[in-house]
């Protein structure tokens, strides 16, 4: 079912959802492979960098309240979760990159 629904959020991707994918696609930041709408056991995360156990979520109305269970879930799993607003994403690209930069850089 996970798989499925993965397949629809894809479809259905916000336009901060699409403008961070165009920049995170095809190892463009620092050749980190990024899969979007992945799922990780029973949740889809927006975008995941597995080898760095990196998430990415980019919140709008959708995840306006966050599932603090869901969170400590993907941190329990090992995961690390940067969460940015559209409007960030949207109006400052490079600003989030930098930050998703750092993150990878500080794998740990």
């Amino acid at each position: 079912m996970s798989f499925r629904r993965a397949r629809e959020l894809r479809r259905q991707s916000t336009d901060a959802e699409s403008a961070l994918w165009r920049a995170l696609r095809s190892r463009r930041l620092r050749a980190y492979k990024f899969r979007r709408q992945h799922p990780i056991d029973h949740y889809v995360v927006d975008f995941v960098c597995l080898d760095a156990r990196l998430i990415i979520e980019v919140d709008g109305g959708q995840h306006a309240n966050e599932d603090p269970a869901r969170e400590r879930y993907l941190r329990e799993q090992g995961f690390r979760v940067l969460r940015f607003w559209n409007h960030d994403v949207l109006a400052n690209t490079a600003g989030v990159l930098e930050e998703i930069a750092a993150a990878l850089d500080d794998r740990g």
